[in-house]
């Protein structure tokens, strides 16, 4: 489905974020006091008088930057782009800065729909500031303040005339059509975003040496073989006792709440560094959310014979309470081994929805209880009360110990082939 495409741009701190959260409705993009938060084109799906578009919020313009300042400002670039109608946003309290003239004049080369943006208006006082940015050339400018939401619907009154006349693939959500996400997480600069941007055929995520450039969840949709799939970047994750700006700290926020409502997730780990400590506390992390896992094991091909097998023995050792996950060795920087994904995580989805028949799953439990019983108790009915993930409810004349129940787990998940997908077991016994 193709919806408009609205980007917001503009020199740093000068409110994009705030006026993205304020458009959609909810706190989506970070937003500090400091400049220079946003990195990656972040795209959120929204409306206005029954016209469904796309904000596309990007990372401040610094034209004369270099670095990952210049890897940012190429974000920017490539939001215009594509973008049907292009919001300008710019600061009131300050006035036109020699940097507000550099990103006019690549506007205005771009030759898309501009709306000059004049931000932190908050009173009708300070209405006269705006006309100050006529200068640049780019129309009648409209003041806003983002924070309290003045003069915001104007605003989307002046985008809503500039839209292209509506598609005929633009109808109504259908929820039953509801497309798969996958999260991609791991700790800072072990190649996410390397992977993320490999994955999705674009260079969507800022991609660059130092750690934690990523700051929030960037999510695209990709068309593959089996359907559409949404691919969502996160924030590397680090211990709170190493977080140090409050930036980071709603960065891991949203890359935990991320994790919670993605069907499935990859656990990505720099393979040349080995499986670390933090490594194990995010696959707890994520085993705890119950969403089917990958392990990615990334810069594979950096490695010798003897530290191929060292990282093979800590996965099994160090992970093994996700022993049921498969485990990818690529190399996202190359692409090698990238093509195993996509299989594996449709198999995980479909894993993760499905549903086995009632008279199977007992005909499976009662042959594993004939071939191993439990010391004193017995799987009376077997039923599956739910999927996403497969979830069973057994009846039993007493509990269960814990080591059976992993046994009967393993039985049903290697006769129904449900891969890298969690399950979970509920024992209901007369005895209570």
């Amino acid at each position: 489905m193709s919806l408009p495409v609205i980007a917001i741009v503009g020199r740093p701190n000068v409110g994009k974020s705030t006026l993205v959260n304020r458009i959609v409705g909810r706190r989506e993009a970070i937003v500090e006091e400091q400049p220079g938060v946003t990195r990656d084109r972040k795209e959120l799906e929204t409306d206005w008088r029954g016209r469904r578009f796309l904000i596309v919020d990007t990372g401040g313009w610094m034209a004369a930057g270099d670095g990952l300042d210049a890897k940012v400002s190429e974000q920017a670039e490539r939001a215009i782009k594509g973008a049907d109608v292009v919001l300008f946003v710019t600061d009131a309290t300050v006035g036109v800065t020699e940097e507000d003239d550099r990103v006019a004049t690549v506007l205005r080369r771009a030759k898309r729909p501009v709306v000059v943006v004049v931000n932190k208006v908050d009173s009708e006082h300070r209405e006269t500031d705006a006309w100050d940015f006529a200068r640049l050339g780019l129309g009648e400018p409209m003041a806003v303040s983002a924070v309290h939401g003045r003069q915001v619907g104007d605003l989307l009154d002046a985008v809503f005339e500039r839209l292209p006349p509506p598609a005929p693939e633009e109808l109504p959500p259908d929820d039953t059509l509801k497309v798969p996400s996958i999260a991609v997480v791991g700790r800072p600069n072990v190649g996410k975003s390397t992977l993320f941007n490999r994955l999705i055929g674009d260079d969507r995520s800022v991609v660059h040496d130092q750690p934690g450039t990523t700051r929030d969840s960037i999510d695209t949709v990709v068309e593959t073989p089996d359907g559409p799939i949404c691919f969502i970047d996160t924030a590397g994750m680090r211990r709170k006792s190493k977080i140090v700006e409050g930036t980071e700290y709603y960065s891991l926020v949203r890359a935990l709440q991320t994790v919670d409502r993605a069907d499935a997730a990859m656990l990505v780990i720099d393979a040349s560094e080995g499986v670390t400590h933090q490594d194990q506390r995010l696959a707890e992390r994520i085993d705890v959310a119950g969403s089917p896992v990958l392990i990615v094991l990334n810069k594979y091909d950096l490695l010798g014979a003897d530290a191929r097998a060292e990282i093979s023995e800590q996965v099994a050792d160090r992970l093994a309470f996700l022993g049921y996950a498969p485990v990818l060795k690529i190399s996202a920087l190359t692409g090698k081994g990238v093509q195993r994904l996509l299989p594996a995580i449709q198999e995980a989805i479909e894993a993760y929805h499905r549903r086995v028949p009632t008279r199977e799953l007992n005909e499976v439990v009662q042959a594993a209880q004939a071939q191993q019983p439990a010391p004193g108790a017995r799987v009376l009915y077997a039923t599956q009360g739910a999927t996403d993930p497969p979830t069973f409810t057994l009846f039993t004349n007493r509990a269960l110990p814990a080591p059976y129940l992993r046994y009967l787990e393993r039985r049903i998940r290697e006769h129904f082939g449900f891969g890298p997908t969690p399950l979970k077991l509920r024992v209901r016994s007369r005895t209570g």
